[in-house]
């Protein structure tokens, strides 16, 4: 029988995740992510989980459908207006928001965001 902590953390289909990020995918962890930034040179802060926890739930809820990159790049600066929206966001992902922040939200980053020309320098 699951502990209560297990229940809380099990997601919609029965997977547990982290506490605080239920659209996480199953293998990964906050530790992972935060030893994958150190690695590339950042300290995790608030705005970085809100914005992994972002991409992950932008991504379990386009699930069915195309990832439209162009989408994803609005909807983060959208969430992200009132910081500054994307430019804020490369402040705290210079190797992109959206190809840096996926890799750290342990997601595939969608076809063309790892390119200079689309603003990724990683």
């Amino acid at each position: 029988m699951p502990s209560l902590i297990d229940a809380i953390r099990q997601g919609e289909a029965g997977i547990l995740t982290e506490p605080g990020f239920p659209h996480a995918p199953p293998d990964w962890t906050k530790q992972t992510a935060a030893d994958l930034a150190r690695q590339e040179g950042l300290t995790l802060g608030a705005d970085h989980w809100a914005t992994i926890q972002a991409l992950q739930e932008y991504y379990a809820k386009h699930q069915d459908v195309p990832l439209n990159t162009h989408e994803l790049h609005d909807a983060l600066d959208e969430k992200f207006h009132p910081q500054g929206g994307i430019r804020y966001l490369y402040e705290l992902f210079p190797g992109g928001p959206v190809a840096q922040g996926c890799r750290l939200a342990g997601l595939k980053a969608p076809a063309g965001t790892v390119d200079r020309g689309f603003g990724s320098v990683v």
